[in-house]
């Protein structure tokens, strides 16, 4: 059996298809009008030969050649792992683009990354043809070659095989694999330069979460994002284990999807369990296959009861898409911390000028390897951002925390993402649980912003945004007095902003810069307390 680098993604598929060709490995699940689950399925054998298929599409029919970069922008398609792999094969480098992603930053994202075309369904079609309309060195392919003069792919894949195969020409691990957009929050997003091995480092996961071939992993986050693509797609290609992946994330059918497909673990990140535990209890919330959840930010205000009330483990973690790791295994660590680094990292929690804290003084956490060197990373063209993230020999994550007397790490908030108040820092994690317990709201988020000019430096206002049932007959009053009782004076929101949905990035983080423009813009959305 020839010897193949597992640590390039073509090779793994490829070693596996000599094992397990044809065993169940990736479902992919729609829900149609009707409320009904349509499903499509790849084993390795079908990746690999699909791989095949689209790498000599790739090089013969768009002129691909290795080292070449190309975007893949869409929902969770099954042609998405499709063409991962075929990219592998062919050592061209993609970009995973959120498909709600529109106008200039979608232009920037394509143009910044050098992209020569994109991959494209019939839904946003529009979005890239718009800020590409110039740019006729370009190409747009869609999924079934029904959107305009644009080529399908579905041709291709329905096509014979290459023949001889075509070798993989990714062989170097520490190489490019894709660029991965940072969320941009604050000005243009970086793109992280993501290498073959570091997509690799998901063989390590199952083992430290206790799973094996006899689970089935679930995930609705978007692939286009470093956790659902790396953690659970890396977990189930490395070890063969079967995974559920939903088209995208649907809160109201979560556990109607695990049901129906058997799945026992899934992955949950900061405002999805906000969100699940606003949805309305129910009779059978308890009647579910999943035993484990591996959750980042699971606020600890809510911890306990979300456990019991869907009768699973929390295994909590914190990372980035750049680096750093943290676990807090079921069971070891403190309710509310992110846990401990695995044995090949440090983690240091430092002031503003690179010096280790003691513990409970909160500060920037930091990670290196546990060798004492400087973690390896690379923002794409943009060596001033890499150099300061990676200042002083440690990565630092723009995060601040604290680590207790034993070593937990604890998150408390993004830097400049905190809410002070009368001195104070207010934990949102309590006034979400709050907000998320009346019956009336079904997602709710909470942030900061300076309204009042009357505000000491650096203070801000306590907003919550929440979104409701039913809007005709929500009653924003009943909020206020139910913070009020729950919650301590300075903690009880100074608005409450009512919308029709939370603005979220694909992986269903609330994105703050567009609520504070609804904010801005419409205030007759927006609600003080009568008192």
């Amino acid at each position: 059996m020839p010897q193949r680098n597992p640590l390039i993604l073509a090779n793994l598929v490829r070693n596996w298809v000599d094992e397990a060709p044809d065993s169940e490995l990736l479902t992919f699940v729609s829900i149609n009008d009707a409320g009904e689950f349509e499903d499509e399925t790849r084993s390795y054998r079908q990746l690999w030969e699909n791989g095949q298929r689209l790498a000599a599409w790739l090089r013969d029919e768009q002129g691909m050649q290795q080292g070449d970069i190309f975007a893949l922008v869409m929902q969770n398609h099954p042609e998405f792992v499709d063409f991962m792999v075929a990219s592998s094969i062919l050592g061209t480098v993609f970009v995973p683009i959120d498909p709600r992603t529109r106008g200039d930053k979608l232009q920037y994202m394509l143009n910044f990354a050098e992209c020569k075309g994109a991959v494209v369904p019939g839904y946003a079609v529009a979005n890239v043809e718009a800020v590409w309309a110039s740019e006729t060195d370009r190409w747009i392919a869609t999924l079934c070659g029904s959107h305009g003069n644009y080529p399908g792919v579905n041709s291709a894949l329905q096509g014979p095989l290459p023949s001889p195969e075509l070798e993989v020409l990714s062989t170097d691990p520490d190489s490019a694999m894709q660029l991965l957009y940072t969320s941009g929050t604050t000005g243009d997003p970086k793109a992280i330069l993501s290498t073959h091995k570091r997509y690799a480092v998901s063989t390590a996961l199952p083992t430290v979460l206790g799973l094996s071939r006899k689970d089935r992993l679930y995930t609705g986050l978007s692939l286009t994002h470093a956790n659902a693509q790396v953690v659970t797609l890396g977990m189930a290609l490395n070890a063969g284990i079967p995974c559920v992946i939903s088209r995208k994330f649907t809160k109201s059918r979560l556990w109607d999807i695990t049901r129906a497909y058997d799945c026992t673990f899934f992955n949950l990140l900061g405002g999805m369990t906000t969100a699940i535990y606003a949805e309305p209890p129910l009779d059978n919330d308890r009647d579910n296959p999943v035993r484990k959840i591996l959750s980042a930010g699971m606020p600890s205000a809510i911890w306990e009861d979300f456990s019991q009330r869907f009768d699973v483990e929390l295994f909590e973690f914190y990372g980035a898409a750049e680096g750093g790791l943290c676990f807090n295994p079921t069971g070891q660590g403190p309710v509310g911390s992110c846990g401990k680094p695995p044995p090949n990292l440090q983690i240091a929690i430092l002031d503003e000028h690179g010096n280790p804290l003691p513990a409970g003084t909160a500060g920037e956490i930091c990670f290196r390897e546990a060798d004492g060197s400087c973690p390896q990373m690379s923002y794409f063209k943009n060596p001033d951002a890499t150099a300061k993230k990676l200042d002083g020999g440690w990565l630092h994550m723009d995060d601040i925390g604290h680590l207790d007397e034993n070593g937990w790490l604890f998150f408390h908030y993004r830097m400049g993402g905190g809410i002070r108040k009368h001195g104070d820092f207010v934990n949102t994690a309590f006034v979400e649980k709050t907000l998320s317990q009346c019956e009336s709201i079904i997602d709710a988020y909470v942030y900061g912003l300076a309204v009042s000019q009357d505000m000491a430096p650096g203070e801000k206002e306590i907003i919550g945004a929440v979104v409701p049932a039913n809007r005709a007959r929500f009653d924003v009053q009943a909020v206020f007095a139910a913070c009020r009782e729950k919650l301590d004076r300075h903690s009880v929101p100074d608005f409450i902003q009512v919308l029709e949905e939370i603005p979220k990035t694909a992986s269903e983080k609330p994105q703050e810069r567009f609520l504070v423009e609804a904010f801005e813009a419409h205030p007759g959305d927006v609600y003080t307390a009568n008192r």
